[in-house]
């Protein structure tokens, strides 16, 4: 693999598949939308915080598709590029930490609803739905906190070629 730094700026069409940070582009599309299809498999129960766990895997799905096109078009050029491909990786990271936290939070709910038998009128399901919720929620929270892992490295390496540059 070619190093992170090339001496000319961002790297464009299929070289972006041989640089560190960009490669990193493609488990970021695969886990953002496993989280993404996680929570809007499961209830959505309360709606607030999974509400916003949704608005950010969308949100960071469409603009690394727009980001990763913009890469591959080569439109990526400019001077400016850097710099923005950096503050876009640590938004993201920000993004996936709350929502991760809010969604964790959520899960440690439906823990307390299934092993202690906490009933709300919001939440009338039966146990086997809240038990499956659960486990969903679950998989979700590992899936949101492995994506936030990845964005965080992107950016990490995003910033030190930006630094060389």
């Amino acid at each position: 693999m070619a190093s992170a730094v090339t001496g000319n700026g961002l790297p464009s069409g299929c070289k972006i598949f041989t640089t560190i940070p960009d490669i990193l582009f493609i488990p970021e599309f695969i886990f953002g939308g496993l989280t993404w299809c996680l929570v809007a498999s499961t209830r959505v129960d309360p709606p607030n915080p999974q509400g916003w766990v949704m608005f950010v895997s969308i949100f960071c799905f469409v603009f690394t598709t727009l980001w990763f096109i913009i890469f591959l078009g080569g439109a990526n050029q400019s001077s400016v590029w850097p710099g923005l491909d950096t503050a876009y990786h640590f938004i993201a990271v920000l993004f996936y930490l709350s929502s991760s936290v809010a969604l964790a939070s959520v899960t440690l709910y439906y823990k307390n609803v299934i092993t202690q038998g906490f009933y709300t009128p919001i939440l009338n399901n039966t146990e086997a739905q809240n038990f499956k919720t659960y486990q969903e929620n679950i998989a979700a929270v590992v899936m949101s906190y492995v994506t936030m892992l990845l964005y965080f490295i992107h950016a990490i390496f995003s910033a030190l070629r930006w630094k060389s540059s």
